[in-house]
């Protein structure tokens, strides 16, 4: 099951997953720090505690991508993410961008690798239940849909330096 499966409106996820680490580049690149660190309302993540999540959750699709291929059967670890959030104020939002780029160039370069077939094993999310590595790559895409529209829509709100 693919939580995200909505937020995809029928676009090629592959596309989707290549296109984000630009979207996001282009949705931030004019913003001033405060901007970044501006959250919406209390208990609300602002852009650079989304870009940080963006990039942990890219390690975590790193290494569920592997598993679900070399493992048969692969049982994927869920993770709490507002647990992980507690620490979010270590990063910056340049970091939390240039990692979240170059752990996904690193996954598309491991995708374009595998053939056809692969996107067919079987992966088990405990809260998900079952699901092939094809969904696996559509809740990555459903995901980043999700995350660019949630900063593009912070970012229209923010304070954009001319």
């Amino acid at each position: 099951m693919n939580p995200y499966a909505a937020y995809l409106e029928g676009r090629d996820p592959f596309a989707v997953i290549a296109e984000t680490p630009h979207q996001l580049a282009r949705s931030v690149r004019s913003l001033e720090a405060a901007a970044l660190d501006a959250s919406p309302e209390r208990g609300k993540w602002s852009i650079r505690q989304v870009l940080t999540h963006l990039a942990d959750c890219e390690l975590v699709f790193s290494f569920r991508l592997r598993q679900a291929v070399a493992e048969p059967h692969h049982t994927v670890q869920p993770f709490d993410q507002d647990r992980w959030a507690v620490h979010y104020d270590a990063y910056d939002a340049q970091t939390a961008l240039e990692t979240f780029t170059a752990v996904r160039r690193w996954n598309i370069l491991f995708l374009s690798a595998l053939p056809p077939e692969t996107f067919a094993r079987g992966v088990t999310h405990p809260e998900r239940g079952t699901m092939t590595l094809q969904v696996v790559v559509e809740t990555m895409a459903g995901h980043d849909r999700n995350h660019v529209k949630q900063i593009e829509r912070l970012a229209a709100s923010a304070h954009v330096i001319s």
